[in-house]
């Protein structure tokens, strides 16, 4: 191959890359729905779900689902609502505090600002990539 051949290579493997991640975050998000229908349902008909999220899977689930950053109140709310059991923690909203701190400093939630001015968080998500495709990218561009 070509230097050129090379280039444009690399140019296809990007774009089809880019493509990919954002068919997989939507369909993450719409899995996330999903779980948390599934588990309010399952609750409504008297089911109990053979297993269980922990603390952290259901609050990365309610992030992926949501459009906008969420409190940690209305995380909680959302919990109760698919009938997850805090009752087993001795401050369940302290918990979901923990929780969201947790998942901000490992890259996979931002803080925002709710639409009500309140502190919240949104789902950033992360996959693992043995190179930053942001910074290829823009060496990419500037080679352009």
């Amino acid at each position: 191959m070509s230097r050129p051949s090379y280039k444009k290579a690399l140019e296809d493997a990007i774009a089809e890359y880019e493509s990919l991640r954002r068919e997989r975050d939507a369909l993450e998000a719409r899995m996330a729905q999903l779980a948390q229908t599934i588990g309010s349902l399952s609750r409504l008909c008297g089911l109990k779900a053979g297993v269980e999220l922990g603390i952290t899977d259901a609050c990365r689930a309610i992030l992926r689902s949501s459009k906008r950053a969420l409190t940690p109140t209305e995380i909680r709310d959302q919990l109760q609502a698919m009938g997850f059991d805090l009752s087993k923690y001795a401050n369940g909203l302290a918990a979901i505090h923990t929780v969201l701190k947790r998942l901000h400093g490992a890259g996979e939630a931002d803080l925002q600002e709710t639409p009500e001015r309140k502190q919240g968080y949104a789902w950033k998500g992360t996959s693992y990539v043995p190179f930053d495709i942001a910074t290829l990218m823009k060496l990419w561009d500037d080679k352009r």
